[in-house]
């Protein structure tokens, strides 16, 4: 004789709960087509706010040997520190990009992205950008510098600001020449933002901005142009170890 077993109401549940049929990822996608490069279109260097995401989309474009925009290439993004992707990986569109949307991690700094792929072969290829996340500080230092330096450091205009870089005999660095700012220290810096040019027997062109910025907007304007010079600053003394 067949005996009938009793489940309770709430274990039923369980049990038909886990008899049920799981969810299954959805399988990356699959490449169509495949490059050999992947260049930026546009998004890199961008100015951002810890744990926000940039205000313009990253975009990516995989090429042929030839320089030809590759269709159905899969690509794939990825970075340190809690940057996250939406998407984080698909494949190329009619045009050969790809576009994502990028929210930066939790502190400030730089954030250095990747997008991948692999050639026919199966070989990776990949490409390296730099975000940029500015902390309290570095905003306020990019505030004095739209306030008061961009006009003649930067050479490009904008719908606030026309730049007077082009009307001046001796040009000014961009604050972004790693170069030439690694080779100031803090206290060039602030002695050159604080009384001009011939400070340092520079350019009498840099006027003395003492009087104007307070020690503390000095700093972060310092602060700033440390994290967006290229190549990164360094400070002297200090030795970096590979990772």
């Amino acid at each position: 004789m067949k005996r009938l077993l009793w489940i309770p109401g709430a274990m039923a549940l369980v049990i038909a709960a886990g008899c049920a049929r799981q969810p299954v990822a959805a399988p990356a996608a699959q490449a169509t087509a495949f490059g050999s490069a992947i260049v930026e279109s546009s998004g890199g260097k961008q100015l951002g706010a810890p744990g926000a995401a940039l205000p313009q989309p990253l975009v990516v474009q995989v090429n042929d040997a030839q320089g030809n925009a590759v269709t159905g290439a899969f690509v794939i993004f990825s970075g340190s520190g809690g940057v996250r992707f939406e998407p984080t990986e698909s494949l190329t569109d009619s045009s050969g990009q790809l576009t994502t949307n990028v929210m930066l991690g939790g502190t400030s700094g730089r954030y250095e992205l990747r997008a991948a792929s692999t050639d026919k072969s199966g070989k990776p290829f990949t490409l390296s950008i730099t975000e940029l996340a500015l902390g309290y500080q570095e905003q306020v230092g990019y505030a004095v510098d739209q306030n008061y330096c961009a006009r003649c450091h930067d050479q490009e205009s904008s719908a606030e600001r026309v730049s007077n870089y082009d009307n001046l005999a001796v040009k000014p660095h961009a604050f972004t020449d790693g170069q030439t700012q690694d080779a100031l220290s803090d206290a060039d810096l602030t002695a050159i933002i604080g009384h001009g040019g011939p400070a340092l027997n520079h350019s009498a062109l840099m006027p003395p901005y003492g009087a104007t910025l307070s020690r503390a907007e000095v700093q972060a304007l310092i602060a700033y142009i440390r994290l967006i010079s290229d190549p990164p600053w360094r400070a002297a003394g200090v030795v970096y170890a590979k990772r």
